[in-house]
């Protein structure tokens, strides 16, 4: 089957607002975890200012407040409201909260959120390698969670917000905590990444005769986020140096969350689910990490590995 692509316009330079520029999405309702920095905040920005009534779902909500309290200053009269919602990707109490008070349909879930290379090897309180927890199992339980409000938009699209880091590492199903073999902050974040693009495959597969499309995408090599904030700079420098770790240009914020955009409110890739997507298309497979700057591994798309992680993931949540 061909894969609709985004028209030649839409590419590494496009923004979010091009991408959403015409869409009308009034009546819809969104969810975009991390909104309260980076890419989350310029995602629910544009989808409000597209009619959508979106809630940030964040770990601080006075950040949250401060967020939405500027973009509706800055957002014009017929934008969607915005509303703040407690969400700790890390503590699954915060998690089951934030399913059991939400009501009605829920059209895009948009999972933004997200650690990176924690240098130190760190545990949740139930036992869980952080980065996995939080990049992986926290959006895992949400999506599960809100799976009866998605259902029940009729046509929801789910966004798993991945990363090119994906390709340091597959899910290694036998130590994903580390408990066996040295920790390193790189593969622990690649396995999370590669977690990311699974579960898109997993929920299209299990979720398709509920209207509900998945997608996973690389946003790029942005010059303004905070997720970088737990890394050691000087290793990240050596990495480049050493060829181990190649980095695409660097994006704006605006460009950044133009492929969120893309997957969650464009027209020009209705029906598309279970891919990965980077520069607003469809990313190509790669055979080899070093020296990319683009691709998806093929191990991140393969269908077994996905019924492997929903299954493993089931039980860790459970």
């Amino acid at each position: 089957m061909s894969v609709p692509q985004a028209p030649h316009t839409f590419g590494a330079s496009t923004t979010a607002a091009e991408v959403i520029d015409g869409v009308e999405l009034h009546g819809r309702r969104a969810v975009v975890t991390g909104a309260s920095s980076g890419i989350g905040v310029e995602t629910a920005r544009v989808l409000a200012a597209a009619g959508a009534d979106v809630t940030l779902a964040v770990r601080d909500t006075d950040a949250g407040a401060r967020v939405a309290a500027r973009l509706e200053a800055e957002l014009p009269p017929a934008s969607g409201k915005l509303t703040v919602g407690r969400l700790d990707l890390a503590d699954r109490s915060t998690v089951e909260s934030f399913v059991a008070g939400w009501q009605g349909p829920l059209h895009i879930l948009v999972g933004n959120a997200g650690v990176m290379a924690l240098p130190e090897l760190t545990h949740t309180s139930d036992g869980r390698e952080t980065q996995f927890a939080v990049n992986h199992l926290g959006h895992f339980a949400l999506a599960v969670g809100l799976h009866p409000a998605l259902a029940a938009a009729n046509g929801a699209r789910v966004v798993s917000v991945s990363s090119i880091g994906h390709l340091f590492s597959p899910v290694a199903f036998d130590d994903l905590d580390y408990r066996f073999r040295p920790y390193d902050p790189w593969t622990s974040y690649g396995q999370s990444k590669t977690a990311n693009i699974l579960f898109a495959v997993g929920a299209a597969e299990r979720w398709a005769d509920d209207g509900i499309t998945a997608n996973a995408l690389m946003p790029g090599n942005i010059a303004d986020t905070s997720l970088a904030r737990h890394m050691d700079m000087q290793q990240v420098a050596d990495f480049v140096a050493s060829g181990e770790l190649a980095l695409p240009p660097q994006k704006t914020v605006e460009q950044g969350a133009a492929t969120s955009v893309l997957l969650a409110a464009s027209p020009t890739v209705e029906g598309v689910t279970g891919r990965y997507f980077e520069d607003c298309a469809q990313a190509e497979p790669v055979a080899r990490r070093a020296g990319a700057i683009a691709g998806v591994a093929p191990y991140a798309l393969d269908p077994e590995n996905a019924d492997r992680l929903w299954s493993v993931s089931e039980r860790l949540i459970g």
